[in-house]
């Protein structure tokens, strides 16, 4: 018997309906999650864009970060999109003074890498751990992985060889918007990951 995966979305700040939809339209259950008792009911999660700076205060206000850290310790998947890349990130080159990250992800990241809103554009990319297509990018104030540590992977940078896609284990960081542009092979990758898991 095939069993739906039930999964959350970070509904703390950002663009949580269109992380839920797209999961939704791939079949999963999807938790919006705004206290820890919600985190313990879900198999995975997604950290959506946003102001990284919002998510990090309203995860200690709400109580969420140490459960966060907590469920990224054990294993748990993890996809972080745009302010979510920060969010999983192990260092954070310029945040604002005080900023903390939940960590996992064995890189560094530069918040607000590519300018102001007015700057933001989109790109083709090559990821070839989701095939021969290329991936349609949108990137909105979003940030780079300066370095990426031995225990990281790259999944895709740009021509100009930034890097925007990452990879550790259950984590999966990217610095650009797959849910706006209607991009779902990053979101299979994570509900595959999430299976992997039971």
């Amino acid at each position: 018997m095939v069993t739906t995966p039930r999964v959350g979305v970070l509904a703390l700040q950002g663009d949580v309906r269109e992380h839920a939809a797209l999961l939704a339209d791939l079949g999963a259950e999807v938790v919006l999650v705004r206290r820890p008792e919600e985190l313990a009911t879900v198999a995975g999660l997604v950290i959506p864009g946003g102001e990284s700076t919002v998510i990090d205060k309203l995860s200690r206000i709400f109580g969420l970060q140490e459960p966060i850290r907590a469920a990224i310790a054990d294993g748990m998947p993890v996809l972080g999109t745009c302010a979510g890349l920060i969010m999983i990130s192990n260092e954070l080159v310029d945040g604002i003074e005080g900023q903390q990250t939940f960590g996992g992800l064995d890189v560094r990241t530069r918040r607000n890498a590519f300018g102001r809103q007015t700057e933001s554009f989109e790109a083709e990319l090559h990821v070839p751990e989701l095939g021969d297509a290329p991936v349609h990018a949108a990137f909105i104030r979003g940030p780079v992985v300066e370095s990426v540590g031995r225990s990281a992977a790259t999944l895709a940078s740009l021509p100009d060889g930034r890097v925007v896609a990452v990879e550790q284990g259950s984590l999966l960081g990217i610095s650009f918007h797959p849910e706006i542009s209607g991009e779902p092979r990053f979101h299979q990758r994570f509900l595959d990951r999430v299976a992997a898991r039971g």
